[in-house]
């Protein structure tokens, strides 16, 4: 009872440590920042060990896209419940929570021992970046006001989970080169246990919902969360089993009707929607979600498909194939820092259309890549291309999908933009994968040999990436090119949304 007692008093004294400290804005876009980046790099981190993890608990190469699927599939379903949770509940909170839930999820992930375990701990680290995502952006949010200070704080919070992204594949093929691939799990928790107990000593805590209704849409969050599973199971399973079999028009009809309900919830039934559908009303809100859905679709399957090129196809070592990732590491973070540098002066628009069409055509040059050329030319030039573009565009999203939300909505904004990407990259991936592999099982049935068939359908991935692209740069046409600054605490016409001047 002593020791429950003292640690008890150790709790109460760090709380009043934590509302003594005072933390300079720095301080807490450093640590949002951190938060964000370790969500963003577990999307990518895992492509480079794929093909290690793949020989370790033998998956097949239609189940090998659960492990990245259970991830992005979870993670969208409830970032917009983490969203609003965050608005009810108060961000420190849920922050602290989305840190606990992702570190512990990052020991089970490394721990696994078979298919089943890997891609249900996967899904519980999705939860938990769903959880922990809003809450950063809200803090931001909240920590500063609307004008040039917020812009460039969105574009470094864009441009780091930009760099989470692509750095991921790096940092995974060092990983799985000089240790195994269980450690690109690990690597998670020294990263989050630091940034939860910074986070508890300096961020502050919102003030929840001052009316203090805490209505929780769980109907929402599941109907759209099993609807997606379903679609993409759907997709995903027509490779082994057709498209007209029964089980793949089953889920399609599952996932249907799951959607169908959802979208029913949040129009006439739920009390606290997830989703007010009036919110797409607003044209810099509807725009830069077909962005983001888009860009989503178009990127999440290049590392998937550049790793299983360069490792299945080239032979290289996982670290060698990390590092032809570099390049555009540093593109991305040249292209974010661009953006939400010049996006005060010029809008955002420019950038929702300029991003897209640059990711296109890097996609359409890698969609050329065939068995021997140089590496130079077929992928690491392109590559960087359309990560250039893919920082143009992220901070964009991020500033036209939030500009004027009021504070106590801005986890609603947030996951919102989130979702959407997140949805479009699950989508785009079972999507594109189950295009590349159907071709290549084509080319393999005519005679080409196996690492013919599988460029092949690469190259047709790749292809098809572009063209969801250029629709996502024709997308952010819908975007009004000068936004007014709301009135301090007023809402906006959407009510959410301050409407933009076209």
């Amino acid at each position: 009872m002593s020791g429950q007692k003292a640690s008890g008093n150790v709790t109460k004294d760090l709380r009043r440590i934590g509302a003594r400290l005072p933390a300079p804005p720095g301080l807490v876009l450093l640590l949002v920042c951190l938060g964000q980046f370790m969500v963003i790099l577990d999307v990518s981190v895992v492509n480079v060990a794929l093909p290690s993890i793949r020989n370790d608990l033998g998956f097949s190469a239609s189940g090998l896209q659960w492990v990245v699927n259970a991830y992005a599939l979870t993670f969208a379903g409830f970032l917009l419940l983490g969203g609003r949770a965050a608005d009810l509940f108060g961000r420190r909170r849920l922050l602290l929570a989305g840190l606990a839930l992702f570190s512990l999820a990052s020991l089970l992930d490394g721990i696994a021992d078979s298919q089943t375990m890997l891609v249900a701990a996967r899904a519980l680290q999705g939860l938990g970046g769903a959880v922990l995502t809003p809450a950063t952006l809200t803090i931001l949010i909240a920590t500063y006001p609307e004008g040039r200070a917020r812009a460039r704080a969105l574009g470094i919070w864009s441009g780091v989970a930009a760099a989470g992204g692509a750095s991921g594949a790096l940092l995974g093929g060092v990983i799985t080169q000089f240790l195994t691939w269980r450690w690109v799990f690990f690597i998670n928790l020294p990263i989050g246990i630091a940034v939860l107990i910074a986070a508890s000593l300096f961020v502050a805590e919102g003030a929840g919902n001052p009316e203090g209704r805490r209505h929780i849409d769980l109907a929402g969050a599941f109907t759209v969360t099993a609807g997606l599973v379903a679609v993409t199971w759907g997709i995903v399973r027509s490779q082994a089993a057709g498209w007209g079999s029964p089980e793949v028009l089953g889920a399609f009809a599952a996932g249907t009707v799951l959607l169908a309900v959802f979208v029913l919830v949040e129009a006439r039934l739920a009390r606290a929607p997830l989703v007010p559908l009036r919110i797409f009303s607003s044209r810099s809100i509807a725009g830069a979600n077909l962005v983001a859905f888009g860009v989503g679709a178009a990127l999440f399957s290049v590392w998937y498909f550049q790793s299983l090129y360069l490792q299945g196809v080239r032979g290289m070592s996982p670290l060698a194939a990390g590092l032809t990732f570099m390049p555009q590491t540093l593109a991305i973070a040249v292209g974010s820092q661009v953006s939400s540098r010049l996006i005060p002066r010029f809008g955002a628009r420019p950038f929702l259309v300029a991003g897209p069409v640059l990711i296109a055509a890097g996609l359409l040059w890698l969609a050329q890549v065939s068995v021997g050329p140089a590496i130079w030319s077929s992928v690491i030039i392109p590559g960087a291309l359309l990560t250039l573009g893919a920082g143009l565009a992220f901070p964009a999203v991020t500033i036209a999908a939030t500009a004027g939300v009021a504070r106590s909505e801005a986890g609603l904004a947030s996951g919102v933009v989130n979702t959407s990407r997140q949805v479009g990259g699950s989508l785009g991936l079972a999507g594109l994968a189950t295009l590349a592999a159907d071709h290549a099982a084509a080319l393999t049935q005519v005679g080409h040999s196996v690492p013919m068939a599988l460029t092949g359908g690469f190259g047709l991935g790749f292809a098809g990436g572009a063209a969801i692209a250029l629709a996502a740069g024709v997308s952010g046409l819908l975007v009004p090119g000068r936004t007014r600054r709301p009135d301090s605490g007023r809402r906006t016409r959407s009510p959410e949304v301050e409407e933009a001047a076209a």
